[in-house]
């Protein structure tokens, strides 16, 4: 049955929606009552989907609810070309075999969002790796080079002399066979993704389509205030822990609350002040994902850590043989730091702790103690555990 209260549907037309192709058409088409086929693809670029990706699923679950079919186009054959939304220079080609590997708990994770029962699922290699050159030809003679080098990504990285891969002025044209190949009536994406989403209408005209409604949602700012991308690593990925998840959001800049709680909630802030805003936001972000019961205990260790100035109740084990290390590899071989440069700026940052005492000396060797509690910046933490002929006391 298809719901067309009209509260839901402005709610499903406005929350986090930045710009509709035709907003008439699908209102039209919503009101009346007639069962549409929404349209989203992801390229598996990178084993796991961060909250700014969720916020498109979200978005699909809230057209699921109102009785649509879900239609979800993983990637797999454009996830080799690459996208060029938003790249100032040309994309890492991805090989078959990294693909593979990247997408391989995909359904897992959107099964946190969707009911995977009553989706239609789809790899765009089912199609596309039988278009034959004939047709693909066929289909770019409908377009120019110039509309292409439109593009603002591209026209700004022609301007600078930057190179433009051929097969990156493909890639719209493959996102668009796929709206023609499950026949769309509505695509959704985020804003950086509107130049394809149109292209998308263009080919389906081509193929005798009707043209799919287009809706853009706005682009969630990553940690570091660029929009949130893997590529870059500022990320808050669905399946980060509880714990991890909640502290990131407490450490974020005050002025991305509001597009937070937009984008990645159902729920608002009120006027609370920015630290209780961002523990409601954070407390409501790990419950979507893990349940209330382990937000609540995200929250109450959060408290723990940096209200009551207590260690972790559950701290990773570093078991060793070592009784003297050299600082800098303890730190790197613990997984504290990234590597050996960063564990010697957090030192310099006086960012380490050794039993709650600053360690200033990224020279020095640490001699060990069992149970003896090592603090890297304000989340990372360690307990030593020595071994002795290779076991454990």
């Amino acid at each position: 049955m298809i719901i067309t209260d009209s509260k839901k549907i402005e709610e499903l037309l406005s929350r986090g929606v930045e710009e509709i192709i035709k907003k008439e058409s699908l209102l039209k088409k919503l009101r009346a009552g007639k069962k549409l086929r929404i349209k989203l693809g992801i390229d598996p670029t990178g084993p796991k989907i961060h909250i700014g990706r969720a916020s498109q699923l979200w978005k699909l679950r809230a057209f699921q609810k109102l009785g649509h079919q879900i239609v979800l186009i993983i990637g797999d054959f454009t996830a080799q070309v690459g996208d060029a939304a938003d790249k100032q220079v040309m994309r890492k080609h991805l090989s078959e075999k990294e693909v593979k590997e990247n997408m391989k708990d995909y359904k897992k994770q959107i099964a946190k969002i969707l009911d995977m029962k009553k989706i239609e699922l789809h790899y765009n290699s089912e199609w596309l790796n039988k278009l034959k050159i004939k047709d693909l030809l066929n289909l770019k003679m409908k377009f120019t080079a110039q509309q292409m080098i439109q593009r603002r990504n591209f026209k700004e990285r022609w301007n600078q002399g930057k190179v433009i891969g051929l097969h990156e002025l493909d890639y719209p044209l493959f996102q668009g066979y796929d709206s023609v190949a499950i026949k769309a009536d509505v695509e959704i994406g985020g804003f950086d993704q509107l130049f394809n989403l149109k292209i998308g209408r263009e080919v389906q005209k081509i193929f005798g389509q009707p043209s799919q409604d287009i809706m853009t949602l706005k682009m969630l700012s990553g940690l570091d205030g660029r929009k949130m991308s893997t590529s870059w690593g500022n990320v808050i990925n669905i399946t980060d822990t509880p714990n991890n998840i909640y502290g990131k959001i407490m450490s974020m800049k005050d002025e991305l609350i509001k597009d937070y709680f937009e984008l990645c909630t159902k729920i608002s802030f009120g006027k609370l002040n920015p630290r209780d805003a961002k523990a409601k936001l954070a407390r409501e972000i790990v419950r979507m994902y893990y349940g209330e019961k382990k937000a609540k205990m995200a929250e109450e260790e959060f408290n723990r850590i940096f209200r009551e100035k207590k260690i972790p109740s559950k701290i990773p084990i570093f078991k060793t043989s070592k009784k003297v290390y050299p600082i800098l590899d303890l730190l790197f071989d613990s997984k504290l730091s990234l590597s050996k440069g960063e564990a010697k700026r957090l030192i310099l940052q006086k960012a380490i702790k050794i039993d709650n005492v600053v360690f200033a000396n990224w020279k020095e060797k640490i001699f060990l103690k069992d149970s003896m509690i090592i603090k890297a910046g304000k989340r990372k933490f360690i307990k030593i555990k020595l071994k002795k002929h290779g076991k454990n006391f």
